[in-house]
């Protein structure tokens, strides 16, 4: 029994880090359809949102599973009380992601765009994070974690200067505040992915504990 109960614990783990590798790729695949104007690779992000909902609930049911199963020991309870919480906020990770496509679509089409917003160098250090933070998970890094955490101030300094940018812009041609109003959206949605990643972090630390 114990030996059953530590396998499923064991796969319930894996499916956490599938979770994030699927967040991982549509938060990239989307801020590539953005920049790219790429309608079809945005529509497969949202189609792909299907699979990170159902993974989701799958982890969360076996973590509930886990828990009535055999009563766990203080370190497995920390591990399954992370699991709950990291594959939340991979969901909305995943739904930012949605998000930043359907952005992406609508904006596909649109010539005038704004030229100073810093869309790829805000996304490159949320991503990063996002990804820092799931191999903090996978190896129980508390130092990766704690990095992860402070990385958040980079993402925000980054999000206030292109929301004032951005507004700049908008202000000075009002034909770039149709599409402009557009990348606002992705920006928060970005600003969030960043927030996400250090819960996530912040996770991993509360599951090591004092191990």
């Amino acid at each position: 029994m114990r030996t059953a109960y530590h396998e499923a614990l064991e796969a319930t783990r894996l499916d956490v880090v599938r979770l994030g590798a699927l967040c991982g790729d549509a938060i990239r695949v989307a801020v590539e359809a953005l920049e790219r104007r790429d309608a079809s690779a945005g529509a497969r992000v949202v189609a792909g949102d299907d699979a990170v909902d159902e993974l989701r609930r799958r982890i969360e049911s076996h973590c509930i599973e886990l828990i009535w199963r055999q009563q766990p020991v203080a370190g497995e309870l920390r591990e399954i009380a992370a699991m709950l919480e990291i594959a939340t906020d991979l969901e909305r990770i995943g739904d930012y992601a949605v998000d930043i496509a359907k952005n992406a679509i609508k904006l596909s089409d649109q010539a005038l765009r704004p030229h100073k917003v810093e869309i790829d160098r805000i996304a490159s250090v949320a991503h990063g994070m996002l990804l820092d933070a799931m191999r903090a998970y996978t190896e129980r890094d508390a130092h990766l974690a704690s990095e992860v955490i402070d990385r958040d101030d980079e993402v925000d300094k980054l999000y206030k200067r292109s929301i004032k940018l951005l507004q700049e812009e908008m202000q000075a041609d009002p034909e770039l505040v149709r599409s402009g109003t557009r990348y606002l959206f992705v920006l928060a949605s970005l600003e969030r992915v960043g927030d996400r990643a250090g819960n996530i972090a912040w996770h991993t630390k509360d599951m090591i504990g004092t191990e």
